[in-house]
């Protein structure tokens, strides 16, 4: 059993490219020191068909230089051991330096369900003038997040302390980049609909490419932030066996209050490079002005009143969930 977690372990962060000194290693060398050397083998060979040898990577592989240099230190700890040469990973490691470097790599995020997010990425963190071709950390904390309450997103009741019942249908977010956020939400959250916006045109380009590689379609292909205007209520009453996904070219740095609200969204959400933000607009529901706002943030599953939010957003109810991850 505690094999079988390690390898899970060394899978989940190779298939989504994390950081090679964030894995196991440590754990891994505990293991081999107290194996004996079939079972050293063994483990090694478990470890290398989980991650390069996975049908995943197989298909949608991480950056050459990446796998390259997993390899490289998986073979260094073989060596440390006395077990017999492992011919699969010297193969492994001859085919992965006949590859050309592409400036474009998968990311293969396993969900708790086992389920996958794939995405086609950028190598390099900045790329084309944006920033938005990678998938930041504060994405991978806010889709954590969502699979633990996934309440808030789907198409449920949501009654507590300060709010009067509220039925999410419409789910907006604020910078989607690549789009790890949003198909995680969509695939955990069953959200009756979600609109992904960004402005850069080659981060939309890639946005709408990953959503096509999860299995989802477009209704439209790609919209305005004015074209989208009232598409979310539109959907209610429809019944769609996968959430219906929108696109919209919409640069939230600059975006009118006109334009946010046109979009009729019912949960509103936005991940940086370090903190993330999730909002929950009450005017359509709450039967109050829209121009009073609260801040809460949440701590677990409750939520306390704090100070006022941005005036910019006054339609909207923050929800700061940043310190649950520094």
């Amino acid at each position: 059993m505690e094999e079988q977690e390690l390898e899970l372990r060394f899978q989940r962060h190779f298939l989504a490219a994390r950081r090679l000194r964030g894995m196991p290693w440590a754990d891994l060398e505990r293991r081999l020191r107290a194996a004996p050397q079939r079972s050293q083998s063994s483990l090694l060979a478990a470890i290398l068909h989980q991650t390069v040898l996975h049908p995943l990577c197989a298909r949608y592989p991480p950056p050459a230089s990446y796998r390259r240099l997993f390899l490289a230190e998986l073979i260094r700890k073989h060596e440390r051991t006395a077990a017999e040469p492992l011919d699969e990973l010297y193969d492994a490691l001859a085919r992965v330096l006949n590859e050309e470097e592409s400036a474009h790599c998968y990311r293969n995020y396993l969900l708790p369900s086992g389920e996958a997010v794939t995405l086609s990425e950028s190598v390099a963190i900045i790329s084309q003038g944006t920033t938005g071709l990678v998938t930041w950390d504060a994405a991978l904390h806010l889709a954590e997040w969502a699979a633990e309450n996934p309440a808030v997103f789907s198409n449920r009741v949501l009654i507590n302390t300060y709010f009067t019942p509220l039925t999410f249908r419409t789910v907006l977010e604020l910078g989607s980049g690549v789009g790890f956020t949003g198909l995680a939400i969509c695939k955990t959250c069953n959200p009756k609909t979600y609109i992904f916006s960004d402005y850069h045109h080659c981060v939309l380009k890639q946005l709408r490419e990953n959503i096509h590689l999860n299995g989802f379609t477009l209704e439209p292909e790609t919209v305005s932030a004015a074209q989208a205007d009232g598409q979310g209520q539109e959907a209610e009453g429809q019944k769609y066996q996968q959430p219906q996904l929108i696109v919209a070219e919409l640069d939230w740095g600059s975006a009118t209050e006109k334009q946010l609200l046109g979009l009729q969204a019912d949960v509103v959400l936005a991940a940086g490079t370090s903190p993330f933000w999730l909002c929950l607009t009450w005017q359509r529901h709450a039967g109050v002005s829209s121009h009073k706002h609260q801040e809460i943030c949440v701590q677990g599953s409750a939520m306390v009143p704090g100070e006022t939010s941005p005036s910019s957003l006054h339609q909207f109810v923050f929800f700061s969930a940043a310190q649950q991850f520094t």
